[in-house]
């Protein structure tokens, strides 16, 4: 070894008994430690005790703990060793002291019990394990089959609130055990987690007369001292359920249902319906709803939620579609007498367009809950029309008392004859274009083949024009009215008022009406198909067949450049309306079987109402006539010698190229 190997060594040592000698704890650390030691040694005796003490009662079948002792940990003034000048500046999962004797003090071993309050729709069965609801039940609903409409139960829904002390320790109600206080009038519920007389948390229920609209309101009473910073300013919440299957079509209702939310002052949000996902939203949220087809659990705040955590995941399990999840930070008011508080409300209740928008009266526009975005009307551009037209004509026939099979007819007639004159004049348009159609034919032996074009195009155009005919009139029509028709499709699957309610041979207008049913998986038929065949689905199909027949023959003004292959394209897709509709609800494809038929009478009704002889005999005076263009016909007028000239000159280029 050399020498500066030696002396490496030595400095190496130096150092090292230096540090040792730094970090040798004084006279009073050690005492301190030694205390400490003292001190856990008599919590692993405690703990020792409780367990013992826990076993015994299991076998006398007495409980560990009574309501007083819940929240001893959570204070934890037995813990003298636990030096009071200690300071927590964050919360962090880190941080979070969750040792034994902490799980074993929380623990309360009490006897579940079970509180119900009600009103005229909604029943409410809440438990004293957590002192949340246990089952939320819809009186004047059912499932499908018939069996009791229960949004959740038992633990398909879970809800804590989580308080941190100054050292960080945890305290989650939803493992506690409350004690039930009710009203006089059985409408208000308050269910006390308590420590002492003036410490303690209260879960408190209201229900109004009717409706689905309940408050519930989170307070803590003479803790404040003992909360950590981060608790004194917001609630931490976290709420999780699994989404039931309501209606028969699961895989239909499944398209409907995700969780919409809402900004603060602004419009209803939702997220994916087919993915799972989890996002986080910094900005505040009004509200934010849990939501099938047709019904939804929706939890509001007074005070917009500060930070929020959604997730939506997809759940492969019998009965069930989804499971939600949510974690919000809820902001914190003081009263009066220095007790915490923070307001909610639920909304447990049907997605009813009429019924949601009436929460809106008599509430400021920044505090409307506008919840009745939550019906799936269509795209923001068509929306309007079932809003302001059809939903009003509905809601007037549902007043009458009438079943729903002649509330549908009444409405699709009322439709066809208020967009008829378009659909007259579409015709008209087809009629013009078919009387001319040997005139047209004409033009195309006078200038066959693909090199005359464009001299036979410009000559149909000059036809038409002269005739007062055009091939578009007939398109601008049927473009006016495709809106209501469109409209109508998103309206009827979103209608809570067809849901079970009977028509014919279908029982529930709102779900499919199989007449055929098969088990198995039949590849492609049941992938599209589903294991079933939709009777109505079946009668609109054939009837747009049928329709399809009729227009084919009302349009054929093309002459020979029309393509074999393009005749059979209207019955292909009238035939894959079976696969598209078929799942749907058979009073949509209820809707579109009489509105097809009405459309094929009216059509028959126009052959007599318009005489092609005199329409024609009208058209050769339009001939006669001066006309002057309009500014489509110059325009395309113009395209026309720009094309010409374009042709020309290519044909001078090719000549040149060959010489």
């Amino acid at each position: 070894m050399d020498k500066n190997t030696i002396i490496g060594f030595l400095l190496i040592a130096a150092v090292m008994i230096v540090f040792m000698i730094s970090q040798r704890p004084d006279a009073d650390q050690i005492a301190q430690r030694e205390r400490m030691q003292d001190s856990i040694q008599q919590v692993e005796n405690e703990r020792a005790k409780i367990k013992a003490a826990e076993m015994n009662s299991t076998e006398s079948g007495k409980t560990v703990a009574d309501s007083s002792d819940v929240l001893n940990d959570f204070f934890a003034k037995e813990k003298s060793f636990i030096e009071q000048d200690t300071t927590v500046s964050a919360i962090d999962d880190k941080d979070i002291q969750t040792d034994s004797t902490q799980s074993l003090a929380m623990r309360n071993s009490k006897p579940e019990e079970f509180v119900t309050i009600e009103n005229e729709d909604l029943r409410l069965k809440v438990s004293t394990k957590g002192g949340w609801m246990h089952s939320a039940e819809l009186v004047d609903f059912k499932r499908y089959d018939k069996d009791t409409l229960f949004l959740f139960k038992g633990d398909e829904a879970r809800f804590n609130l989580e308080l941190f002390n100054k050292r960080s320790v945890r305290l989650n109600t939803e493992s506690e055990t409350f004690t039930p206080i009710l009203s006089d009038n059985g409408k208000t519920l308050t269910m006390r987690l308590g420590y002492t007389d003036d410490q303690f948390v209260d879960f408190i229920y209201t229900l109004p007369k009717s409706g689905y609209l309940i408050s519930f309101d989170i307070r803590v009473n003479g803790m404040a001292n003992d909360l950590h910073a981060e608790s004194l300013q917001n609630f931490r919440l976290k709420w999780d359920q699994k989404l039931r299957q309501q209606e028969k079509g699961k895989s239909f209702e499944n398209r409907y249902a995700t969780i919409h939310y809402k900004y603060a002052g602004m419009d209803v949000k939702k997220m994916s319906e087919n993915k799972d996902k989890t996002e986080e939203y910094t900005e505040p949220i009004h509200w934010f709803a849990y939501k099938d087809q047709f019904f939804t659990s929706t939890f509001i705040a007074d005070k917009p939620f500060r930070n929020t955590i959604l997730s939506v995941k997809n759940v492969n399990e019998d009965n069930f579609l989804k499971d939600y999840s949510a974690e919000m930070w809820a902001p914190v008011s003081v009263d009066e007498s220095g007790q915490l508080y923070a307001g909610f409300r639920y909304y447990l209740g049907p997605v009813h367009y009429t019924s949601m928008k009436k929460l809106n009266q008599n509430v400021e526009k920044d505090q409307q809950l506008h919840l009745e975005q939550m019906v799936n009307l269509g795209w923001n551009w068509l929306s309007w029309i079932n809003k302001f037209f059809v939903i009003p004509i509905f809601n007037f026939f549902l007043s009458m008392g009438w079943g729903m099979g002649l509330i549908i007819f009444l409405l699709t007639l009322l439709v066809k004859l208020i967009i008829s004159p378009l659909t007259f004049k579409s015709y008209k348009s087809s009629a013009k274009m078919r009387v001319l159609k040997p005139q047209v034919q004409e033009i195309e032996a006078k200038y066959p083949g693909q090199d005359k074009a464009v001299e036979r195009q410009k000559a149909t155009m000059a036809l038409y024009s002269k005739a007062g005919a055009s091939p578009m009139s007939g398109c601008l029509p049927m473009l006016l009215q495709s809106p209501i028709l469109i409209a109508l499709f998103w309206f009827f699957p979103s209608a809570i008022e067809l849901r079970q309610q009977s028509f014919l041979w279908a029982e529930d207008l709102s779900t499919y009406d199989a007449i055929i049913t098969w088990g198995g998986n039949i590849p492609l038929i049941s992938k599209y198909l589903g294991n079933h065949l939709s009777l109505f689905c079946l009668l609109m199909t054939a009837t747009n067949i049928i329709y399809a027949k009729f227009n084919m023959d009302a349009t054929n003004t093309g002459g020979s450049q029309q393509m074999a292959g393009m005749k059979f394209m209207p019955y292909m897709m009238s035939f894959m309306m079976l696969f598209f509709f078929n799942s749907y609800p058979s009073g949509l494809s209820y809707y579109y079987f009489i509105s097809t038929l009405i459309t094929i009478l009216l059509t028959l009704s126009f052959r007599k109402l318009v005489n092609e002889d005199k329409l024609l005999a009208q058209l050769e005076a339009n001939k006669r006539k001066p006309k002057k263009k309009s500014g489509f016909m110059e325009r395309l007028e113009q395209a026309q010698k720009m094309q010409e000239q374009q042709a020309r000159q290519r044909a001078k280029e090719n000549s040149k190229k060959r010489r």
